[in-house]
């Protein structure tokens, strides 16, 4: 049995006022995904922190009170 089609409806239609003839595909991507870093929390430490900002000032500190090879300390 053949799967159903979608019909095509007007929705489906890109808007003329949208003209994407001139994008390049994936322009941004290398630099979004250079400065992008993605660190999943487990469940228990996420509670303790709601924002992002709080993560990182808590790593922060955390790293201002280490010496650090790296810093010379």
């Amino acid at each position: 049995m053949p799967a159903a089609r979608k019909q095509k409806s007007e929705s489906d239609d890109m808007r003329s006022e949208y003209d994407f003839s001139g994008g390049v595909r994936g322009k941004y991507s290398a630099s979004f995904a250079h400065g992008t870093n993605v660190v999943v929390l487990a469940p228990d430490v996420a509670a303790e922190f709601k924002t992002s900002r709080a993560v990182n000032d808590a790593l922060r500190s955390h790293l201002k009170a280490k010496p650090s090879p790296r810093r010379g300390g």
